[in-house]
């Protein structure tokens, strides 16, 4: 499965230097409103340290990490759920991501025209916010309408259990909240909910773009931002745009780490980034390592083994019988499938078992 998330902002807040970062293409950067006007849309490895022990140990004839898609939406601004700016066509770009990044302006230069004319983010934020707002609660209304009548004149018990959930959500929008707001108690409720595709219900991660100085520990934009957010299912990452723009110049991995220790990070805001995208959607990382191939899967947290097995190929999920396990650490220390085999360390385990961060697993099926 390929992670999808949306980079979205106002004009000029670093959107597109960012995407460049982060991904293998290279978008349009300039210093104007919607330079940026049809989605880029770009992908980049997930980092993942593991992947690089395993290949070093087993010296497969390829490794494949696992991969995020990411999408540079155009700039959105006040009235884009009216189709201001272009808005329709830009937030049905959102609609089809996975998560969103929110980037947000938190540094000031003259240079660098802001499309409100001053640096607030908190304000900027609040002006996506509505506009994504007003498109859900339009969404939540015309469905209301439709499932209202089918709950009332058929009895449709699905369609009266989707009008509770939506007057959940049309309470919340209309109190200018954003509907991730809103805790569903059941699975069931919470598969109904994903059927209506809200935008602000989508997992958020706001990308607090700073300067140079403020990149290890933020600054009063970045506090201001993360008060504003307290209430929400959120999370923030500070990241500087510009630093990442140089980093991504520099090939050399030494000179990265010896640039990044000059200014008091251990790790780019890329990597940073992507981690922090796995874990607002839940989403860990299990392999398949031996001679031929060392791979990196993707799945979602508390996904049993047949789910992951059908992430490799649907006939391994309809046909499984079991899969063998080794942890990370017990193949790392012991350094083959049959050494770890030899030393009891390798588990047989059927279609109940949950699989965990980092597991190596090989699948036995029959179709």
């Amino acid at each position: 499965m390929a992670l999808k998330c949306g980079i979205v902002g106002l004009p000029n807040v670093g959107k597109s230097t960012l995407f460049n970062c982060i991904s293998s293409s290279k978008a349009q950067a300039a210093n104007f409103p919607f330079c940026t006007i049809e989605p880029n849309v770009g992908s980049t490895t997930v980092p993942d340290a593991r992947l690089g022990v395993l290949t070093d140990i087993c010296h497969p004839k390829r490794t494949i990490p696992a991969t995020v898609e990411i999408v540079d939406i155009a700039g959105l601004v006040k009235g884009a759920s009216r189709g201001e700016g272009l808005g329709n066509q830009f937030l049905a770009n959102i609609r089809e991501t996975d998560a969103i990044l929110h980037v947000l302006r938190c540094f000031d230069d003259p240079n660098v025209t802001h499309v409100d004319g001053t640096v607030d983010p908190v304000r900027d934020k609040e002006i996506i916010d509505v506009e994504l707002q007003i498109k859900d609660l339009e969404t939540v209304t015309n469905r209301l309408s439709k499932l209202q009548k089918q709950a009332q004149t058929g009895g449709d018990k699905q369609a009266k259990k989707a009008v509770d959930v939506l007057l959940r959500y049309k309470e919340v929008l209309e109190q200018g909240r954003n509907a991730r707001e809103v805790e569903l108690d059941n699975a069931e409720d919470r598969k109904i909910a994903r059927e209506f595709c809200l935008l602000t219900n989508k997992p958020v991660l706001y990308v607090c773009n700073v300067d140079e100085g403020a990149a290890a520990a933020g600054n009063a934009y970045v506090e201001a931002v993360r008060r504003a957010v307290e209430g929400e299912n959120a999370q923030i990452l500070v990241i500087s745009a510009k630093i990442e723009s140089e980093i991504a110049e520099l090939e050399d991995s030494e000179e990265r780490a010896m640039f990044l220790g000059e200014i008091g990070l251990e790790e780019s805001g890329v990597v940073r980034l992507i981690q922090s995208a796995y874990a607002l959607l839940n989403l860990q990382t299990f392999f398949t390592a031996g001679a031929d191939e060392c791979r990196a899967w993707t799945i979602h947290k508390g996904d049993k083994a047949p789910q992951a097995a059908g992430v490799i190929h649907t006939d391994f999920e309809k046909g499984f019988i079991r899969a063998e396990v080794i942890k990370y650490e017990d193949f790392v220390a012991l350094r083959s499938e049959a050494a770890c085999r030899a030393a009891g360390k390798l588990a047989s385990e059927g279609k109940e078992y949950v699989v965990q961060d980092g597991d190596i697993m090989h699948f036995l099926f029959n179709v």
